[in-house]
């Protein structure tokens, strides 16, 4: 398993001019090599590098494992599409492995500038310390609003997995974020609250149109998204350690597509789309892999509509968004907690090695 550790510098002000000339650089020959490979239709690094690399050296006055790097950069770039012309933004992130790059002690990295090499001081976490005993291969140098980072990729094995007693059912909402077969819920109200006062914000700025306005846009750019990857973090720990400390697995409904088949109006794609699902979805997986809790995805059909305690599916069974009361034997839940003992049931059910689990808030019920 890869974890990344981000690292902040905290170079001189002469260190950061180093730094910011070396990006410069370093990106206007990525944007020359690439208009290079594209008009020759060589995206592969082989050929770039059989191609390209003393022109690169000889052009930009680069040595020769930092050319090497800028090669790779663009290769895996054409990766992603080969149809396109690939373009480097002036301050765009450079990889150093490490014959470029390495840690000269516990507060400072030493790596490679124009001028030669540069020993910068930089400060982290005990959580990033213990992430860096585990660094293995390339690491990223990127400028972000002014300040400097390093983004540190560690390898970790994966811990084996704990078997579980039952599987815990987890449902993914809007005005619930989650909610699972236990009963805890994670209200999504605060998120909602948050992207309703930033979306009447964004729109009252943009109408003005002013220099002070753009100026004011640009500092709200990307806050409600860290405010919702904050709280995907916050609710995918707190469901693992659920997990964790009941000795259940975790079983996911697999949304994918979800935006495309949903039917919504206009006020309701507007919070559809700002649902980032997908990204508590991987939050939890990676999270119950570092924990050693086996995490499973089902098929999500119906489960807001079936009957936990019987089985029985009818549109008629969900009377209002939190509301659940079966027409065939009269089970009343709510209706997210339900669903989340949907998805539990068929974890068990879709894997026959989990047929011996059980499913927590399971509900008796002769019928069938």
């Amino acid at each position: 398993m890869k974890l990344v550790a981000n690292i902040k510098l905290t170079p001189t002000p002469e260190h950061a001019k180093e730094l910011c000339a070396t990006l410069e650089r370093c990106n206007e020959a990525c944007n020359w090599i690439s208009e290079q490979a594209f008009a020759a239709k060589a995206t592969r690094q082989y050929d770039m590098q059989k191609a390209f690399y003393y022109q690169v050296r000889e052009r930009f006055a680069l040595t020769a494992q930092v050319t090497i790097q800028c090669l790779k950069k663009v290769a895996d770039a054409y990766k992603k599409d080969e149809k396109t012309l690939r373009v480097f933004r002036k301050h765009s992130a450079q990889p150093y492995d490490d014959r470029i790059f390495r840690f000269a002690s516990d507060e400072l990295v030493s790596l490679w500038v124009l001028s030669g090499r540069a020993k910068v001081g930089y400060v982290c976490g005990d959580h990033q310390r213990k992430l860096l005993e585990h660094r293995k291969g390339e690491v990223d140098l990127m400028l972000v609003r002014g300040n400097w980072y390093l983004a540190a990729v560690c390898d970790f094995d994966d811990p084996a997995l704990l078997t579980p007693g039952g599987m815990l059912g987890v449902d993914f909402g809007i005005v619930n974020i989650a909610t699972d077969s236990l009963g805890n819920q994670h209200s999504g109200a605060a998120v909602e609250a948050y992207r309703a006062r930033y979306a009447k914000r964004r729109a009252t700025l943009q109408s003005v149109g002013t220099k002070a306005a753009k100026r004011c846009l640009r500092k709200m750019s990307g806050k409600q998204r860290r405010f919702h990857k904050h709280e995907n973090h916050c609710i995918s720990k707190s469901i693992v350690a659920t997990a964790e400390r009941s000795g259940l697995g975790i079983a996911l409904e697999d949304l994918t597509h979800i935006r495309v088949r949903a039917k919504a109006n206009k006020e309701q794609r507007k919070r559809l789309h700002n649902w980032s699902f997908g990204q508590l979805r991987g939050f939890v997986e990676y999270k119950a892999r570092q924990a050693g809790v086996l995490c499973v995805s089902v098929d999500p059909k119906y489960t807001s509509q079936q009957c936990f305690a019987c089985g029985h599916i009818a549109r008629q069974n969900r009377k209002s968004q939190s509301k659940f009361l079966c027409v065939a034997c009269g089970h009343g839940n709510h209706a997210d907690h339900n669903a989340a003992g949907n998805i539990a049931s068929r974890a068990t059910v879709n894997k026959p090695m989990f047929a011996h689990l059980s499913v927590p808030g399971a509900v008796e019920s002769s019928v069938l």
